[in-house]
């Protein structure tokens, strides 16, 4: 299970741009998570002060949120493992696995 931390927690560390890389996981329905990726291989899930995670409905609301703390990009990923092949399988892939093979997104805010 993943660790969490709220967006005043990520603010108050230093170096904060340094040691996260920032995934967004898109979700069904236009729903995006984001989690942040530690050198220590630890995954954090963004959550708001009661704990719940933060669901934003478009990658532009998540550069609001992560862009004024010095974040410039992040890797955009999709949680779905299913195939459309009838009976081929399909494997949950790790957290590396999907940040090697999402898409790099970059924050502007205007």
């Amino acid at each position: 299970m993943s660790d969490t931390m709220t967006l005043d927690q990520l603010a108050r560390q230093k170096n904060r741009t340094d040691h996260y890389q920032i995934e967004i996981q898109a979700l069904d329905l236009g729903w995006y998570f984001v989690r942040l990726h530690d050198s220590n291989q630890t995954v954090f899930t963004l959550v708001d002060d009661t704990g719940e995670t933060c669901r934003f409905t478009g990658t532009q609301w998540v550069s609001r949120a992560l862009r004024p703390l010095g974040f410039t990009h992040a890797t955009l990923t999709w949680s779905s493992v299913a195939d459309e092949m009838v009976g081929a399988t399909a494997s949950v892939p790790s957290p590396e696995e999907m940040m090697a093979h999402g898409t790099r997104v970059s924050f502007e805010t205007r």
